[in-house]
């Protein structure tokens, strides 16, 4: 599922029903405006307007004073939905690594890769800290040549640094989105600066950012 398509289904999900379409016609109009009011003007009992107030207010169309009543905010849906993003960072859903060292062989990371069943493994060299990044394409190249895998170590083949992408925890998850989308990768480590060099703290794949996406929408 693409970044864009994951978006959509997003914006679909905080669309809202008739009735609670009329409730914030009826709010823009004459805000602040109790609940009683409101429920004169549909015609219906408080009671049964009390779960659509709620979902409302909780999703940021209404706010609520004690005493005073309901009034809009003035965010769209997708206004809302932005604030929800801007919410969201990388250490909320970011996954444990899946690292090899610069001297092992082509052989143990693709037996690596296969085994973690991942798209990407982060190399790191004797200190521990990120050298480079194997992907799948990367693996594959190699094994079509005539070259015995397991005396070819990774980093002959890797990316190195500086050219990897990579986060922080404290990071926007939509930001990395956005980097993924931009590279034209799977995968991005999730690192802890250091003097010395960047430790892989974490993983981020399209994956991890699907499901943050979809999260979103169910909870709205």
């Amino acid at each position: 599922m693409s970044f864009a398509s994951i978006m959509r289904q997003v914006v679909r999900k905080i669309e809202l029903n008739n009735r609670q379409e009329k409730i914030l016609q009826i709010v823009k109009e004459n805000g602040p405006i109790t609940g009683e009011h409101i429920a004169e003007q549909l015609n219906l009992t408080r009671a049964t307007l009390r779960p659509d107030l709620a979902i409302l207010t909780m999703a940021g169309f209404l706010d609520a004073r004690p005493r005073v009543g309901y009034f809009y905010t003035g965010k769209s849906g997708t206004q809302l939905l932005t604030e929800n993003l801007m919410k969201i960072y990388v250490k909320d859903y970011q996954a444990v690594p899946v690292v090899v060292k610069e001297d092992d062989s082509v052989y143990d990371a693709i037996v690596t890769m296969f085994l973690e069943d991942v798209g990407t493994l982060f190399v790191v060299d004797n200190k521990g800290h990120l050298a480079g990044v194997l992907s799948r394409k990367d693996l594959l190249r190699a094994s079509l040549g005539k070259q015995e895998l397991s005396a070819v170590p990774v980093n002959i083949i890797m990316t190195r640094m500086p050219n990897i992408a990579v986060c922080e925890k404290d990071d926007l998850l939509v930001d990395v989105a956005k980097n993924l989308i931009e590279k034209q990768i799977d995968a991005v480590p999730v690192v802890k600066k250091s003097a010395a060099g960047y430790e892989v703290i974490g993983r981020i794949t399209k994956t991890n950012i699907a499901k943050a996406f979809v999260a979103l929408a169910d909870d709205d």
